[in-house]
């Protein structure tokens, strides 16, 4: 047995309490306590005081005394023995604090795929900065009013169901409304029970990462494409091999080895370029992912907003062996910080995905999906749509106006078909990433087309978001670009 140690006198020098400091007396004493015990001030073993004699030692109330006694005990620092005073617990040393002039250990760096997920490019606005994000909407014109009154609502009579977490895969009303207006605007074929509502669509590519792939596994996606999916596969360990993609030839899908376990394009308007994919290569697309056995993930970011004729129908609407998974978000629509998206998933998957999103925790708040599904189906979202692509129209006009205006010698515009951005082509010498950089010095955010390249030649350009620009900020805008060019060239 171990003896008993000694008494100790009890060092109450290094218990001071400030009675100005608006920390609360019990705290205070508990932390002179830590110190005391962690310092071996007195040996493990030794009794600590009564409560009534350090209230009495301290001139505070036996209360403040138990209470910072009671949070010791509690986490273990002392131990209670019946009918007597706690006595201080026999702990380890703990780490070893370095002396001041070693350097510190560093600490072990994260997995492969932790400094994968590290290593993404990401690109995210700033409050103020709309001039000219990417695919930024236009959240000004949005009816908030309109969308206040759909949440109070359903947070006044939600009651339970709103509140918990149930119907993970989705609410129930909004897969009903999605389904619908999947079927009238993109000819997408679809049961609701299909329907996976996510928080938006990044969080879709991030689990089909995992459900869908294995390390080694290839997936052919375009160059230049969309880096937020690129991300999602390459941290799953998927070797990426390109499609390349260009305004004059469309998608060249001529069968690169080894064939894919994944094909990843945006057909209705590709992403960066505005492209429309045509229907001979849609047909090819789907016969090669017939032979390859392939999932092909169709991603409609902003396929709602064309500007000549209609807007085309869906590949998942022509696919016949429930191959496709169609990949959708309201980030365009409506406004980004809203984080709702959704998946249109083969009944096989559907059927067990509930499994998947509650380990990952990826499903969106309900209360949220409610009152969305309220917008839909009380024509609030159609009335918005029609007023916002006119909207879209006039400021596109208006854009391309001012660029030739103001850039023609530095900037030509591609002819984007769809979508609520534009490509613009840098003159040869012009550096997109030094212009993007010079730029955000200006407060105008603009996305260097360079980065969307990863395995050919990359295309010095601009990725520019007019949607969100009323006249008077497309012009500042415009000025304060062709002075961040004018630095770069010096």
């Amino acid at each position: 047995m171990r003896p008993h140690p000694k008494p100790q006198a009890f060092p109450l020098d290094m218990l001071a309490v400030n009675r100005s400091s608006p920390e609360h007396l019990s705290r205070q004493l508990y932390h002179g306590l830590v110190a005391i015990i962690r310092s071996r001030a007195l040996a493990p073993g030794s009794e600590l005081p009564s409560t009534r004699a350090l209230a009495a030692e301290l001139g505070l109330g036996r209360n403040t005394i138990v209470s910072a006694y009671d949070q010791l005990v509690t986490e273990g620092y002392l131990a209670n023995r019946q009918g007597a005073r706690p006595v201080i617990v026999d702990l380890p040393d703990g780490p070893r604090e370095a002396p001041a002039e070693e350097p510190p250990v560093p600490l072990r760096s994260p997995s492969r795929r932790g400094q994968q997920l590290l290593s993404q490019p990401c690109h995210h606005g700033r409050p103020g900065h709309v001039a000219f994000h990417p695919g930024m909407p236009d959240s000004q014109s949005f009816p908030f009013g309109v969308w206040g009154r759909l949440v109070a609502r359903r947070a006044s009579h939600g009651g339970e169901t709103l509140f918990g977490t149930y119907d993970v895969t989705g609410h129930p009303a909004l897969k009903e409304a999605i389904a619908g207006y999947l079927y009238s605007a993109r000819g997408v074929r679809c049961r609701p029970e299909q329907i996976v509502v996510t928080t938006g669509a990044q969080a879709a590519f991030d689990l089909l990462a995992r459900l869908l792939l294995d390390p080694g596994d290839t997936v052919w996606m375009e160059e230049p494409g969309y880096y937020g999916a690129k991300a999602a596969f390459s941290v799953a360990g998927a070797k990426i091999l390109p499609i390349p993609v260009d305004q004059e030839r469309g998608w060249r899908l001529d069968p690169p080895a080894p064939l894919p376990r994944l094909i990843y394009v945006t057909p209705a308007c590709q992403h960066p370029l505005g492209i429309t994919m045509r229907m001979e290569e849609r047909l090819r697309l789907l016969d090669i992912a017939e032979t390859a056995n392939a999932w092909v993930i169709e991603d409609d970011f902003d396929g709602e907003y064309r500007f000549q004729g209609r807007p085309v129908p869906a590949i998942q609407s022509m696919d016949r062996s429930g191959r496709v998974i169609y990949v959708g978000t309201f980030a365009k629509l409506l406004f980004p910080a809203l984080r709702l998206g959704f998946m249109v998933l083969p009944m096989e998957l559907a059927g067990r995905i509930v499994n998947a999103l509650s380990t990952t925790g990826q499903f969106a708040p309900l209360l949220l999906q409610a009152a969305l599904a309220d917008f839909i189906t009380e024509g609030h979202m159609s009335r918005h749509l029609k007023r916002m692509r006119r909207i879209y129209a006039q400021r596109r006009q208006l854009f391309r106006e001012i660029v030739a205006e103001r850039l023609r010698d530095e900037i030509t515009l591609s002819p984007a078909e769809a979508g609520i951005q534009v490509v613009g082509y840098l003159k040869e010498g012009i550096d997109d990433i030094k212009v993007s950089q010079a730029a955000a010095k200006r407060a105008i955010n603009v996305s260097p087309l360079s980065k969307y390249f990863q395995n050919t030649a990359a295309t010095q350009g601009l990725v520019l978001g007019y949607a969100a620009c009323d006249a008077a900020q497309t012009r500042d805008g415009v000025e304060r670009l062709a002075a961040a060019i004018r630095e770069t060239l010096g």
